[in-house]
């Protein structure tokens, strides 16, 4: 028996060809290599983002925006030069094979332009860092808290504790109000309209005495009252508290309402609503009582 016949076996097996790709013949020897390769750049592009997420856990750094794209962009650089190395084992000329890809990148950017604008766009996001993990926004008249900015989507949550997925293109392009941009000071305002017959003396001195009194109110800004409006039934108020967590602003809007309401009742002072007065002229009076009229004019003498 020959001894070198298993390896003769083997080398004819890996020998053995597949098909064909760019010209040239795959063996399964080659289709083995490049399987290995791309195996080894996926393994290793896992590994070394678990290694770096834990070096930013770590730190403290896990949520930021910024560094779970570039964690990301590193991962699949790996893994796209795996496929490379990969390709390149399997004989496949990668000249051609990119211009082929490139006519295939045109037609996909133009099917999938919205979502390269995501992307681009949540790259912006984490290397301006404007806008950032924790940030209180308001985007469309609502309150929002940045919870995840992703390659793709923001993930935001509501007061309602509701979790919506922004599109990182309208963080970018629409007008957004970042509230803790700077810092989280955040003014809570409240309108209140008190009847034309009120002091509006004792009004205003009211009002600075319950925002004085709220318990979230920032110490180092006095609140302040204005007189907002002269309304159809009304003197509109705006009493201004600042407080230091926005997020919170709902709560303490309410609350500063049931202050002012039960400070109203105190004083005896009048919450205005609408009303309506209707006067009557002379002909209409004497059109609404037809009957004292006909009581009025002398009958007629009988036949």
């Amino acid at each position: 028996m020959d001894p070198t016949a298993p390896e003769k076996s083997l080398r004819q097996l890996l020998d053995t060809h597949l098909f064909m790709l760019g010209g040239r013949v795959i063996t399964l020897g080659t289709l083995l290599v490049s399987l290995f390769v791309l195996t080894a750049a996926t393994l290793t592009a896992r590994s070394l983002r678990a290694g770096i997420e834990g070096w930013l856990r770590r730190r403290g750094l896990s949520h930021s925006g910024m560094y779970q794209l570039a964690v990301r962009v590193l991962s699949w650089t790996v893994i796209l030069f795996g496929v490379a190395v990969a390709v390149q084992t399997a004989g496949v000329d990668l000249a051609s094979l990119f211009a082929a890809s490139a006519v295939f990148a045109v037609g996909l950017g133009v099917a999938m332009q919205g979502v390269l604008v995501n992307f681009v766009t949540g790259v912006v996001l984490a290397l301006e860092r404007t806008i950032k993990p924790g940030d209180v926004l308001e985007v469309e008249g609502r309150i929002v808290r940045v919870e995840e900015i992703g390659m793709r989507a923001t993930r935001v949550r509501t007061l309602d504790e509701e979790d919506i997925l922004l599109p990182n293109s309208l963080l970018v392009q629409q007008p957004v109000k970042n509230l803790t941009l700077h810092d989280t000071l955040y003014r809570v305002r409240v309108t209140v309209g008190a009847s034309y017959g009120s002091d509006l003396a004792l009004v205003r001195r009211t009002l600075l005495e319950v925002a004085q009194r709220m318990p979230w109110r920032e110490a180092d800004r006095e609140p302040l009252v204005l007189l907002d409006d002269f309304a159809d039934s009304a003197v509109k108020y705006e009493a201004c508290v600042w407080m230091r967590d926005p997020w919170r602003q709902r709560r303490a809007r309410s609350e500063l309402r049931e202050a002012i309401w039960a400070a109203f009742q105190e004083q005896g002072i009048v919450i205005a609503f609408p009303q309506l007065d209707v006067h009557l002229d002379g002909a209409l009076k004497a059109s609404s009582h037809p009957g004292r009229d006909d009581e009025q004019r002398p009958s007629a003498p009988p036949a």
